[in-house]
């Protein structure tokens, strides 16, 4: 098993959107739950969502991929930029 870090983030003004398929993406994300270690929304100077960081325990980043892909939020566009990033946990509950 190996850390990843699904980093995404929101076009701009789409806080509509994100609240449109919020509860279509959480469905998602409790399907994942066994593979999603940690997640929450990035938050802009304002303190509204702005984007998503989760953390994935997973074989292979393809299993990640395959989430972002699938991902309510995905489909309907929300993302203008979405990382996924080897993670090595040093500190927390993850190491």
């Amino acid at each position: 098993m190996a850390l990843y870090v699904l980093v995404c983030h929101d076009k701009p003004n789409s806080l509509d959107l994100r609240m449109a398929n919020r509860e279509a993406h959480l469905a998602h994300a409790r399907a994942n739950l066994a593979k999603v270690k940690l997640g929450g929304p990035l938050l802009d100077a304002k303190g509204d969502m702005a984007g998503s960081m989760l953390i994935f325990d997973v074989d292979d980043v393809a299993e990640v991929q395959a989430f972002t892909d699938n991902d309510p939020y995905s489909t309907a566009g929300l993302f203008s930029r979405v990382e996924i990033l080897p993670f090595k946990a040093t500190l927390g509950g993850f190491g």
